[in-house]
């Protein structure tokens, strides 16, 4: 699979390729096409042209297009699943579960499109009426990491779209092999209900600094989307300031899970297993932290250990599999690091911790307790299957170390006490707050965090907002 279906090829266009692998054998299982200066003005050149015809589509047309969006990706869905394994590795249930939740974006916003509006006001003065209306911000950039390559993306196209805003998709140099999938069945739903060209592009490389810097450097792009680091988000955001372009970043996270004393602990431990091994913990919103009360550690620990035992690793296409393999072979030697470090610095190894041999780039589930507050793998985002527990005495010392890093993507807190879910959900200092539940993302709620782990949201009835313009207009 190559990209440039939807631009016109310039004459080196399939000259210059990187590879893609898989993580789970390190074999090399295609050649994109890596585009470059030439392939990004054509295609900002296209989705300029397309943006006044797209902004004058019907909300109903619209919403006509993102339904059977929705629809090819479920006809297409075991492809789209097959890819997303081949590539990111992530096990093929994990794999069908993204496809399904990335999906129901479109399906949301296919709703959501038929209701942007605004309001009339009479002004309190009484000399005249307020008239608020909403209109498209004009062409999107969008940049995606490789851990949900489907899900990250679809929350983005499907809101500018909705919007009637063209999007510019980067996926990453890892896995661009799920979203050229998608970008080519949407092009062929656009093109099938007579939408102008350019509405949509995909362009793979490995030059995403400059990629970056070309794009916020026209005034053309108007907004700019994007799911990656915190590092890597603050030089967008400075990038952004020349032409003030609107901005989303849904950073980094380091994601505490807090369990009071009085935690159903069947409930903490079935729920932490899926918090942190959900996409082998390659999840922005995957708990890095445990943070324990001290009379329910040791047995909370015991529990813990004994499912991780239990927990299979291997290719994500093998029968069994629920852990698949690390990204890279460098990500894999950072975990590694952490885990080593942290135990050099007197954590406790209770399972797992090694590099296994063979093929692939492979961590098993791993589990660190006594893990210090200094330590480095509790203030930096792990990435990887690796549990860390720490203790706490009293619950304000519970929520201060849970609040302790410059992170607030998502929390986790378990109590069965009413006063103390509510204080959780109050002191918790995160964007999303999961409350005796692993489970928080929903096409349907504000997807997004504080801190250092950025602003904007995706999802719900927030998510669309960030694409269009609210204009005032007085009348008599």
């Amino acid at each position: 699979m190559r990209a440039g279906y939807w631009v016109k090829n310039s004459e080196n266009y399939l000259d210059k390729t990187f590879e893609v692998e898989d993580p789970a054998t390190g074999m090399l299982i295609a050649d994109v096409a890596d585009t470059g200066p030439q392939q990004w003005r054509e295609a900002l050149d296209c989705a300029s042209d397309a943006a006044p015809r797209l902004s004058n589509t019907t909300l109903r047309e619209r919403a006509d297009v993102l339904s059977e969006i929705y629809r090819q990706i479920i006809d297409f869905k075991d492809e789209l699943a097959e890819l997303i394994t081949y590539e990111m590795g992530k096990p093929l249930a994990e794999a069908r579960q993204e496809v399904d939740y990335g999906a129901e974006y479109f399906h949301w916003f296919a709703g959501e499109a038929s209701r942007i509006g605004g309001r009339t006001s009479v002004s309190p003065s009484g000399n005249g009426t307020i008239l608020t209306t909403k209109h498209p911000v004009g062409p999107v950039l969008a940049i995606t990491p490789w851990n949900f390559p489907f899900s990250m993306i679809s929350r983005k196209i499907a809101p500018a779209l909705a919007a009637g805003c063209p999007v510019i998709t980067k996926p990453a140099a890892e896995t661009p092999l799920t979203l050229l999938y998608l970008v080519k069945l949407t092009s062929r739903v656009l093109a099938d209900y007579g939408m102008p060209k350019g509405v949509i592009s995909a362009l793979p490389t490995l030059d995403a600094a400059g990629l970056s810097q070309f794009f916020m450097g026209d005034s053309r792009v108007a907004k700019v989307t994007f799911t990656g680091s915190t590092a890597v988000g603050k030089i967008l955001v400075k990038q952004s300031a020349q032409h003030l372009q609107r901005t989303s970043m849904e950073l980094g996270g380091n994601a505490p899970f807090l369990v009071a004393a009085d935690a159903n602990l069947d409930l903490a431990v079935e729920c932490a297993v899926q918090a942190k091994l959900r996409n082998g913990g390659q999840a922005c919103i995957a708990v890095n932290r445990f943070i324990v009360q001290e009379s329910l550690v040791e047995e909370f620990e015991s529990r813990l250990v004994e499912r991780l035992k239990d927990v299979k690793w291997g290719n994500g296409f093998d029968v069994g599999v629920t852990l698949g393999p690390i990204i890279t072979s460098k990500q894999r030697e950072r975990i590694a690091q952490l885990v080593d470090e942290a135990v050099a610095e007197g954590a406790r190894l209770s399972v797992g911790g090694f590099v296994p041999d063979g093929k692939g780039y492979f961590y098993p589930a791993t589990l660190l307790a006594d893990v210090s507050a200094r330590s480095r793998i509790f203030n930096e985002e792990i990435f990887g299957p690796v549990v860390t527990l720490t203790r706490f005495s009293d619950l304000s010392e519970g929520i201060a170390l849970a609040n302790s890093t410059p992170f607030g993507l998502a929390a986790y807190g378990f109590t069965e006490s009413l006063a103390t879910s509510q204080r959780l959900a109050r002191e918790l200092q995160a964007g999303m707050v999961g409350i005796n539940k692993s489970g928080i993302s929903d096409p349907a709620a504000p997807f997004g965090g504080i801190k250092e782990s950025g602003f904007g949201r995706e999802g719900g009835l927030e998510g669309i907002e960030d694409y269009l313009e609210l204009k005032y207009v007085a009348l008599p």
